[in-house]
């Protein structure tokens, strides 16, 4: 997103700096504006949230559904999307249970929850409140997992529908998914106000001592990241299609580069495309397939991040997340990214969801923008990486010979 010459990442680092300098020379007495601010976009951020949610999920599997692709290639399209994004995962969550870079970090917090709900909870509870009980409370009080559920559940029995009542009832979701768009846009470009606020709250409450942390959790990421690129993902094509990893991961640096500096799955799809096909050997009629639908909700690198993100934040607060609220970030996660990617910053847009869906603040999210855009550039490159293994995986599983000479 641009306004005139500039990007919303420029304003971004401005807010970040300007919150980091006013916090630095003004000290506490930049506390009243710095905290009305910071308060003006987390509201805006909750505001947007739970529509989003509905409207992004509900349009995302309409139209895959609608086109006749929940058939048998479908099924294990989705099942490599699952598999690759659990372990991309658990990658995370091993790696920031390891290193706990939130713990004692010394970051000013305006709200400062001891407990929160979900780690007072057994699984087996957990679990079964994802199936709401009234889907409409569930979205009056906000409560995230069943309106998920709720809507994936709600999308798939649409797209069972007769033609031309889906088609009118998904027309109507992909218009008000359009027009959320647009709003979450608005809210998206109120973030260099917050992140200024957030910024120069923490400075004037405690310096420069914040970052530390937040430099362990940058590295946490981005180690997470090249595992997964490194070795799940080799090791999935090596085990699941039987396919030398190396003879497609060489096809590839064009489109991961275009990714790296665009940040979009799907500005890069014709890349991928093209390396897939003509480059690794996957037939168009696969890669036509799998290709545009994981640069919709496959988000290996994305879920990875989140999940890392939310134990650093609940870290920070101090809050100890038990296996069974490490499992609802787990499920959030791989749920969550059904129409991401189409959402502008859909990193901080599906981190609020996932925070919410935990329940912990909102806040949290302006202690990671600091570094998210530099985090988005690997993070993109892992979900396109991580779309084309899985044209490759799909393509041997469908008995394809696949040709890496072509």
């Amino acid at each position: 997103m641009r306004l005139g010459k500039h990007s919303l990442t420029h304003f971004i680092f401005i807010g970040l700096s300007g919150g980091v300098i006013g916090g630095l020379l003004f000290g506490t007495s930049i506390l009243p504006l710095a905290e009305m601010l910071a308060e003006v976009f987390l509201r805006l951020l909750k505001m947007a949230i739970m529509p989003l949610i509905i409207t992004s999920i509900i349009s995302g599997v309409i139209s895959v559904g609608s086109a006749g692709n929940l058939g048998r290639l479908g099924g294990k399209t989705f099942g490599y999307y699952i598999l690759s994004s659990f372990m991309a995962i658990i990658t995370g969550l091993i790696l920031v249970n390891i290193f706990r870079p939130g713990v004692g970090a010394n970051i000013p917090l305006e709200q400062s929850p001891e407990t929160i709900a979900v780690t007072e909870e057994s699984l087996d509870h957990l679990l079964l409140h994802i199936i709401p009980e009234n889907p409409l409370r569930s979205m009056v009080e906000g409560d995230v997992l069943p309106v998920i559920f709720f809507s994936i559940l709600f999308a798939f029995f649409i797209s069972r529908l007769p033609q031309r009542q889906s088609s009118r009832i998904g027309d109507f979701f992909q218009a008000a998914f359009a027009a959320m768009m647009r709003l979450t846009q608005f809210v998206v470009w109120s973030a260099p106000l917050g992140v200024f606020g957030i910024m120069a709250r923490i400075v004037a409450k405690t310096g420069f001592s914040a970052f530390k942390p937040l430099g362990i959790y940058f590295m946490i990421v981005l180690s997470g990241l090249f595992i997964h690129a490194l070795i799940n993902l080799p090791l999935i094509l090596r085990f699941v299609a039987g396919f030398n990893p190396i003879n497609h991961y060489r096809n590839m640096p064009g489109a991961l580069l275009t990714a790296f500096s665009t940040c979009s799955s799907m500005v890069t799809l014709p890349l991928t495309m093209d390396a897939v096909t003509n480059q690794t050997g996957v037939s168009r009629k696969v890669a036509s397939f799998t290709l545009p639908i994981g640069a919709t909700v496959n988000m290996d690198g994305t879920a990875l991040y989140e999940c890392v993100a939310t134990m650093f934040i609940a870290q920070v607060y101090g809050i100890e997340l038990n296996i069974a609220a490490q499992a609802i970030v787990v499920l959030t996660a791989l749920m969550a990214s059904i129409g991401a990617a189409s959402v502008p910053m859909s990193g901080l847009v599906m981190m609020s969801i996932i925070l919410k869906a935990v329940g912990l603040p909102l806040e949290g999210v302006g202690i990671i923008l600091a570094v998210d855009r530099v985090l988005d550039m690997f993070r993109t490159t892992v979900n396109v990486l991580s779309d084309s293994v899985g044209a490759v995986v799909i393509a041997r599983l469908e008995g394809e010979r696949v040709d890496s000479s072509k």
